[in-house]
């Protein structure tokens, strides 16, 4: 026979209505409480009847994410480290790729498919700020990625400016001056390519250092063949460079490629630093060296972020900028 919550609430020894309060995720409740009735939820299995939890509490369990693109190993690491962290509250998490188009941006936000969420976690690439009306939906929605939009919605993110000047910082603090920026989109200032250029250019700034523009190469979705071709154009164009920070780690895996196919050491030869800090990193070779923008705690924050406006609709809107940290491999040198 099924456990009941009279099963989970004896053997917690707690009472039926903290059994309630639990798993309908209400927030009042004791930690060291909570984890007692999750103890005895696992041991005995317990599988709450979500229609009915649905139809009392008009929560659904459920929340949504819509990224861009999960072949990109940034976002396909989000979006595991959110359902981590999701399943850790007891939630379950609905995954949509949005593709970069703004068609299907709109419908993440606006397709009756949000009746089966309970809020939405959005990085959306192709809406502007003008857009920010579609932002104020029924069921809440917390941004990730860059701040285009009004203050009136909770976001959470890293920090694009600063952590592109670190990385430019250390290549300059090893020596390098003349650092080629790889995934520059032109004419962008706040997303992310337009922020990560920013900070390049703070950091020559900072130091009195010009910046030859010939270094600066654009790639489009930022996956590997865009910045390999990238480092293709900077050789056959015959531009000097002694580093390389590519505006993530996809695009600095694709440099490193072409550099070592042209007889190039790296990073005897030229430096190289990405952003991101994705699992393949690690293991290329050379180790890559690259920023750690904060993945993990902007899947934490995202999802308690969620969970408190559910808990708190007139809470006071959250804007969260996480921590970063320059990761040293064996893609740099010093000159």
């Amino acid at each position: 026979m099924a456990s009941t919550l009279h099963d989970v609430a004896k053997l917690a020894g707690v009472s039926f209505k903290t059994v309630s309060n639990v798993v309908n995720e209400y927030p009042y409740v004791r930690d060291t409480t909570r984890q007692r009735v999750l103890s005895a939820i696992r041991e005995l299995d317990y599988q709450p009847n979500s229609a009915a939890r649905a139809l009392r509490s008009g929560r659904t369990g459920v929340i949504g994410i819509a990224v861009p693109e999960l072949e990109l190993p940034y976002f396909a690491t989000l979006t595991a480290e959110v359902i981590v962290a999701a399943e850790r509250r007891g939630l379950t998490v609905l995954i949509e790729q949005t593709n970069r188009d703004r068609r299907r941006e709109i419908e993440a936000l606006t397709s009756p498919r949000r009746q089966m969420t309970d809020g939405l976690l959005f990085s959306p690439l192709a809406l502007g700020p003008e857009d920010a009306a579609l932002l104020h939906t029924e069921k809440p929605v917390v941004l990730l990625g860059e701040n285009l939009f009004t203050p009136g919605t909770d976001h959470v993110t890293m920090q694009n400016v600063e952590g592109a000047r670190a990385a430019t910082e250390y290549l300059l603090e090893l020596g390098h001056r003349r650092i080629a920026a790889i995934g520059v989109h032109e004419g962008e200032v706040v997303g992310s390519a337009g922020l990560r250029l920013t900070g390049y250019r703070q950091a020559h700034a900072a130091r009195g250092l010009p910046v030859d523009e010939k270094l600066l190469q654009s790639a489009g979705p930022w996956h590997r063949r865009d910045g390999a071709e990238a480092v293709q154009r900077l050789l056959e164009g015959g531009v000097e460079f002694d580093a390389v920070f590519a505006f993530n780690d996809t695009l600095a895996l694709g440099a490193i490629h072409t550099l070592q196919a042209a007889g190039l050491d790296v990073p005897g030869d030229v430096s190289v630093i990405g952003f991101d800090d994705v699992e393949e990193g690690e293991y290329s070779m050379p180790t890559l060296t690259t920023l750690d923008a904060g993945r993990r705690q902007i899947a934490e924050l995202a999802v308690d972020s969620l969970v408190a406006r559910l808990a708190n609709p007139d809470a006071p809107i959250r804007h969260i900028e996480v921590k970063f940290q320059v990761i040293q491999r064996a893609s740099t040198r010093a000159r």
